[in-house]
């Protein structure tokens, strides 16, 4: 008994003529809130809050970016801006897999100052600690100064 194999399993059907369900149900959203607008709102003002509704819906429902779908897009970006961008390293003695703390060397993500979570790798106290321009000099040297002897 033989079963036939989908070839083009990663594109999606086409449903309301040459568009896919989601690209259909994106340029009816759009539509329909600009019809909402129309109704309650004069044209001018319908038109200048209407392009760029058209466009977001539009780009949504055609857009691809990098080979992804526009919408993948936005959700990458609003994830990324609403999350903790501060990472600290610290490197783990050799030949160690942990830390003199007793915790595993990584990067640790914080959103505020002073937050600490498990596995962090801030000083006792939970206190970030101050990046002052002395001590950003004095690191600067130290890493070029550790680089020219390398070679």
């Amino acid at each position: 008994m033989q079963h036939q194999v989908p070839q083009f399993i990663d594109v999606e059907d086409k449903i309301f003529g040459p568009l896919t369900a989601k690209q259909f149900f994106y340029l009816l959203g759009g539509g329909a809130v600009i019809f909402i607008m129309y109704v309650y709102f004069q044209l001018w003002f319908v038109i200048v809050l209407g392009a760029p509704i058209a466009a977001f819906a539009a780009s949504l429902a055609f857009l691809k970016i990098n080979g992804r779908p526009f919408i993948n897009v936005l959700a990458a970006a609003l994830s990324y801006s609403s999350s903790a961008r501060l990472y600290l390293w610290r490197k783990a003695p050799l030949g160690s897999s942990k830390l003199p703390d007793g915790k595993k060397p990584g990067f640790s993500g914080v959103s505020k100052p002073g937050f600490e979570e498990s596995g962090s790798f801030f000083p006792p106290g939970g206190a970030t600690p101050k990046l002052t321009q002395s001590k950003l000099q004095d690191l600067s040297w130290s890493l070029d100064i550790q680089q020219k002897l390398k070679r």
